[in-house]
């Protein structure tokens, strides 16, 4: 089951399902996963979880999780240790855009994304990225700290 946001571009824009802000919910609060990996399902026009990684899973396995040549929107929960040693976490949002995609993906990520932000409350950074290197852990660190 899902929501409907009605308005004048409510065409424009995907629903979200409840799974997704679920996901997202147990990876901000109860840590289960490590990243969730998020897509639109055009027949169903809503946002759904594609994969989920626990969270033993490394920054590499999120990023060789992403597809090569496809949009996506992700979640991911970037553990570090401050320079005073206390253990902090912050949840990265990425909005996933390869120059390879195909235009129409391209265009519907880019107009759905705002609306989907605002659904996962308690992201702290957002970065958009066409390539791999736009989102590599150095980038993540770097906004991190």
């Amino acid at each position: 089951m899902s929501f409907r946001i009605r308005g004048p571009n409510a065409s424009s824009g995907m629903g979200v399902a409840d799974h997704s802000k679920n996901t997202f919910l147990e990876l901000q609060r109860k840590k289960v996963y490590r990243y969730v990996i998020f897509k639109i399902d055009e027949k169903k026009k809503e946002v759904v979880v594609e994969k989920t990684g626990g969270p033993a899973e490394s920054y590499d396995d999120f990023a060789a999780a992403l597809p090569e040549n496809d949009c996506r929107y992700a979640v991911y929960d970037f553990d570090f240790v401050t320079s005073e040693n206390c253990q902090k976490s912050k949840i990265f949002f990425i909005a996933w855009s390869p120059a390879v995609s195909r235009i129409r993906a391209k265009m519907l990520y880019a107009t759905s994304k705002d609306r989907f932000r605002r659904e996962l409350d308690g992201i702290h950074y957002e970065i958009q990225a066409t390539d791999p290197t736009e989102m590599d852990l150095e980038v993540i660190r770097d906004r991190a700290h």
